[in-house]
C-alpha cells in the first residue's frame, strides 16, 4: 500500500498528493509516469509525475476530476492509501540525457496549458537545480484554474501567465503570448509544450512557423499505460506509435494531432474501439503487440 502524507486541492476539481512510493522516487525521471489504482478493483489511471523528492521517498502527482475513477481518488485523504503506484514508466524527457553545458547554451521555452503544468514543473525544476534557465508561458482558462504558480515562479527563469478570459497575467491563449515575445525581440532554440491536444497542435504550428524546434508530450491520450489497449495509438512522422511505451515526449512537428484527436474521441465508445481494432488489425495495439 501507497500512503497519501499530503493532500490539498489546487482548484475546481484539481487535487495534489503526496505518496509514499520509495522505489518510484529512487530512480524516477522527469517526464515519466506512475499507473495508480485506488483499490483492487479501482481502474488503472496513469498519471505523470509532478515532483519527488528521493530522500524521503516521496512521490507528487497531480489530477483532475474527469471521470468516476478520479473523482473516487479526490475523496482519499491524508493516512489512505493507494492499492497500486506502479512506476516509473515511460521514458524521460530528452533533456536529462543532454550535455548540462550544452543545456546552458540553449534558449528553452516551456508551454503549459492546464494540468499540463504539473509535468512541465519537474523538468523546469530539474534545469533550475543545474542552473539551466528556462522561461515558460503557463496558460489557463480563468485565474481560478491556475495551478502551481508559486512552485513554477521559483524555478523559471522568466514566467508569463495568460488566462483565456483575461482575469489574470496577459490576456488570450499561450500562441499569442509566444507571438509577442518573439515581437519583443524573444528568441528560443526549443520548446517543449504540454497541454491538451488543442493547445499543443496550434503552438507546434506557431512554432513551425517560428522555426523553433518543439517537443509535446502525449500523455493526455494515454489510458492503459501500458500499449495494450490501443488508445494512445499516434502517427508520428507517418509512423504508428504508442505514447506510454515509445514516449510520452515525441517532435511535435510530426505529430498527426488531428488523427489523434480523432482517435480519442472514437475510443469514448464501445462501438468505436471495435471499429479501430477492426480498422487498424496487428497496429491496433502496442506493449506485446499480440494482445
Amino acid at each position: 500500500m501507497y500512503r497519501i502524507v499530503n493532500r490539498k486541492q489546487l482548484a475546481d476539481n484539481i487535487y495534489l498528493m503526496d505518496v509514499e512510493a520509495e522505489r518510484v522516487a529512487r530512480s524516477c525521471q522527469p517526464g515519466q509516469f506512475v499507473i495508480v489504482r485506488t483499490d483492487e478493483d479501482g481502474e488503472r489511471i496513469p498519471l505523470t509525475i509532478c515532483d519527488y523528492d528521493r530522500e524521503k521517498g516521496i512521490v507528487t502527482i497531480v489530477f483532475q476530476c474527469v471521470g468516476a475513477a478520479t473523482y473516487k481518488m479526490a475523496d482519499l485523504q491524508e493516512g489512505d492509501a493507494f492499492r497500486d503506484f506502479v512506476g516509473p514508466l515511460g521514458r524521460p524527457s530528452e533533456l536529462v540525457n543532454e550535455s548540462v553545458e550544452e543545456l546552458k547554451k540553449k534558449k528553452i521555452l516551456f508551454v503549459a496549458g492546464g494540468v499540463g503544468t504539473a509535468p512541465v514543473y519537474p523538468q523546469v525544476k530539474w534545469l533550475h537545480e543545474r542552473g539551466v534557465n528556462a522561461d515558460v508561458i503557463v496558460g489557463s482558462k480563468t485565474k481560478e484554474l491556475l495551478i502551481l504558480e508559486k512552485e513554477m515562479e521559483a524555478v523559471a527563469g522568466n514566467l508569463y501567465i495568460t488566462t483565456d478570459d483575461g482575469s489574470y497575467g496577459r490576456s488570450g491563449m499561450v500562441t499569442q503570448t509566444l507571438k509577442d515575445l518573439t515581437a519583443e525581440g524573444k528568441h528560443y532554440d526549443l520548446c517543449i509544450a504540454i497541454g491538451p491536444m488543442i493547445m499543443m497542435k496550434f503552438m507546434c504550428q506557431l512554432t513551425k512557423e517560428l522555426g523553433i524546434p518543439t517537443v509535446v508530450s502525449l500523455n493526455p491520450i494515454m489510458v492503459d499505460g501500458t500499449g495494450m489497449c490501443g488508445a494512445c495509438r499516434v502517427s508520428v512522422g507517418g509512423e504508428v506509435k504508442f505514447a506510454c511505451v515509445d514516449g510520452p515526449e515525441f517532435d511535435g512537428h510530426l505529430v498527426n494531432f488531428d488523427e489523434a484527436m480523432r482517435r480519442q474521441q472514437l475510443y469514448k465508445t464501445e462501438e468505436g474501439r471495435a471499429m479501430l481494432r477492426l480498422k487498424e488489425g496487428d497496429t491496433h495495439h502496442g506493449g506485446c503487440g499480440n494482445c
